[in-house]
């Protein structure tokens, strides 16, 4: 079956650096990510296209994705970054559209993970910049901790005119799924339940195995979070991700295809094409296909620093 990955990341540090990387328990991704890696990633594993997600909050290392998916053959679609709050949104939408690649812009993803006021999804100018997103016909992508979940329920309700797509099912705590454990797998059913029930959310089926345990994760680690997800927003509001390179701390990209086949293996073909690839092109607005595509077409680019004046 088709399949378009919408989610996975791409780095070359020097360009864009990634200071939460430790070295020593993050080993398998203390590295550089390219579109060839990528490529090397999805082999044989049915991928058609994909989307790229910022990993950093600046505007520059949007502009850098932008430029390596006009290059690149798979990558449809960019959900970068820009500054919610500031009152410049919608120039800097505009100047990231116009620039090199700016046709792959499919979204703004905001990094909710990293905020530690309770009300930081309330706030008046970040949701005035969300409004001027959804006006550029742009999606919102959320990356958050369970906890802050309600918050997510109170802004999908609040802008019923903004399309967000919640990443990794909103990160439910599947090391610790239990109150007893320091986690809470019923309060984040609960809160996801809660946001599924305002049609303008998607959310991704990603990022799970890095939930878990990375060391010895099953299947039914991740089965309840996959069900409930199934049960809220039904098979054709979810899409399949990979969050590559993320990914690696706990498995490897075909492992993780593998180990979503089964957790869908219940579904219709219609549904599981839904979470494959249909919904992701409708959230998306992804094409169905790129013209460098068709037989003879220019082979994938590695994402790679510009040249500067000194080299020439």
């Amino acid at each position: 079956m088709e399949r378009i990955d919408a989610h996975h990341h791409l780095w070359v540090r020097t360009r864009t650096p990634q200071p939460w990387i430790d070295p020593v328990t993050m080993r398998a991704i203390d590295a550089d990510f390219t579109t060839d890696d990528l490529t090397a990633a999805l082999a044989g594993q049915h991928v058609t296209g994909t989307v790229v997600v910022q990993s950093v909050p600046t505007e520059a290392e949007t502009v850098d994705l932008l430029a390596v998916a006009e290059a690149a053959q798979v990558i449809r679609g960019v959900v970068g970054w820009v500054e919610l709050a500031d009152p410049g949104v919608a120039g800097a939408l505009t100047r990231l559209r116009s620039g090199p690649g700016g046709r792959h812009l499919v979204g703004v993803r905001s990094m909710v993970q990293a905020e530690h006021d309770p009300g930081y999804l309330d706030r008046p100018d970040l949701r005035r910049g969300m409004r001027a997103v959804a006006e550029h016909g742009l999606t919102i992508d959320l990356v958050t901790r369970h906890e802050q979940l309600p918050g997510v329920g109170r802004l999908v309700r609040d802008l019923p005119e903004v399309s967000f797509v919640l990443d990794h099912l909103g990160k439910p705590p599947l090391a610790d799924p239990g109150p007893a454990d320091g986690g809470d797998l019923a309060g984040w059913a609960d809160a996801l339940s809660e946001i599924a029930a305002h049609p303008n959310v998607t959310a991704k089926l990603s990022g799970l195995v890095t939930e878990a345990s990375w060391t010895d994760w099953s299947s039914q680690d991740l089965r309840p979070a996959v069900d409930r997800a199934l049960d809220a927003f039904g098979p054709e509001r979810l899409m399949f991700g990979s969050d590559w390179p993320v990914s690696l701390l706990a498995t490897r990209y075909a492992e993780w295809v593998d180990t979503l086949t089964g957790l869908l293996a219940g579904l219709t073909s219609t549904e599981q094409a839904a979470v494959w690839h249909r919904t992701a092109r409708r959230v998306y607005g992804l094409p169905a296909e790129r013209a460098e595509d068709v037989p003879g077409g220019s082979a994938p680019t590695a994402i790679a620093e510009p040249k500067t004046e000194e080299q020439g």
